[in-house]
């Protein structure tokens, strides 16, 4: 292999995504509009639930249980409904997703130390969000419930009475419990996987159509310095969307980046390479720029997004595909962004999950290398 070959493919291949604008701006876009878009509107965090309240009883014990739920932050009184009917109408159509039933008896059952029962009714479409939901509004229940036994305590002359069991909770790596700090970091492995299919999956198969190939074959040009060569333009630009992505989560969503900026590049570089590597092989086997970004995105955009653990966790999958998931790369450098990121942890942890990544992009290098043939098919 020479260098002059190598830096000469590597030029050619620059000049080409210079001369192609679209590309070019695409590739510099595409980070930037997936963190706004994810950032901003992708959100896991479950509050401002609008709700409406059929009050039934009306006095000062009725109003201060809802008045409990909207001190909160995690409802919001959307309306008080005159009837049964209306308070259905409001969840049927969507305009609620919780409606709180108050009975008329509710104060004098109070009063007289009977048990009384209050109705939530919850919109159960979105599974999730309505089990968070119904977690809060069992715990503010809780809460309104020991307070009324406090005051009937000393009422009676009784003193204050301490639970057995007092928890004492630390949240650590998220005290906040934003979602933006666990969506942002895998985001960025789900951005490497884009811009290396988009990019890279058109490099030799761009070649064939044009017609260029036969020229670049008939040349002493090595192939694993053509392969190489063409490598280089696009991991450079991947590193600099790497860097534009960190940069973004830190400063735009202030996604406290607690690791080592030098190994979170090093170990994502690996990844970048090998799935920059895996669009050059795919390019090489289907020689049709189309084809090849469909089978490229199918075969990593898909696996980073459902079965790396960005957004849905592994070990509640089944079986079957917590196994497959091994299988996939994306797995490894979402466990080592948020690692980076939220726990700060380094190499004595996640080495082998570097590991993993450098056999991934050593195989796919060796694939490229292999796949590609100086001759006319």
């Amino acid at each position: 292999m020479r260098f002059i070959r190598l830096k000469a493919i590597a030029w050619k291949e620059f000049l080409q995504i210079v001369r192609d604008p679209r590309s070019l701006a695409l590739a510099i876009s595409i980070p930037a509009l997936l963190l706004l878009l994810f950032g901003y509107a992708l959100t896991l965090d479950v509050d401002r639930i609008p709700t409406v309240v059929y009050d039934l009883d009306r006095t000062p014990a009725s109003r201060d249980l809802s008045d409990h739920f909207f001190r909160t932050k995690y409802f919001q009184l959307l309306a008080y409904a005159g009837s049964y009917p209306q308070l259905q109408e409001m969840l049927d159509s969507g305009q609620a997703l919780m409606g709180l039933v108050i009975p008329a008896n509710f104060s004098r059952d109070l009063e007289a130390d009977r048990k009384t029962t209050i109705q939530v009714l919850m919109d159960g479409t979105d599974a999730n969000t309505a089990t968070i939901a119904l977690g809060y509004a069992s715990a503010i229940v809780t809460l309104y419930s020991q307070e009324l036994i406090k005051q009937k305590m000393n009422r009676l002359g009784v003193g204050k009475i301490f639970p057995p069991i007092e928890p004492r909770i630390r949240i650590w790596f998220n005290p906040d419990l934003e979602s933006k700090n666990f969506i942002v970091p895998g985001l960025i492995a789900v951005i490497m996987v884009i811009l290396a299919a988009i990019l890279t999956s058109g490099t030799v198969a761009r070649e064939w159509e044009r017609g260029t190939m036969e020229q670049l074959i008939s040349t002493p040009i090595r192939n694993a310095e053509l392969v190489l060569g063409k490598l280089i333009p696009y991991f450079i630009i991947g590193l600099l969307d790497l860097g534009l992505s960190v940069a973004m989560g830190k400063f735009l969503f202030h996604v406290p980046l607690r690791g080592s900026g030098f190994l979170l590049f090093s170990l994502a570089g690996l990844f970048l390479l090998g799935a920059i590597c895996q669009g050059v092989v795919v390019s090489i086997i289907a020689k049709n720029q189309l084809l090849s970004s469909q089978i490229s995105i199918f075969l990593s955009y898909l696996p980073t997004f459902i079965l790396s653990g960005f957004i849905y966790p592994i070990d509640n999958m089944p079986k079957l595909i917590q196994f497959i998931t091994y299988i996939f790369p994306s797995r490894y450098v979402v466990s080592i962004l948020k690692g980076i990121f939220s726990k700060g942890i380094g190499l004595e942890i996640l080495w082998l999950e570097g590991l993993l990544l450098a056999v991934y992009a050593s195989v796919m290098i060796f694939w490229a290398l292999q796949r590609f043939q100086k001759r006319i098919a």
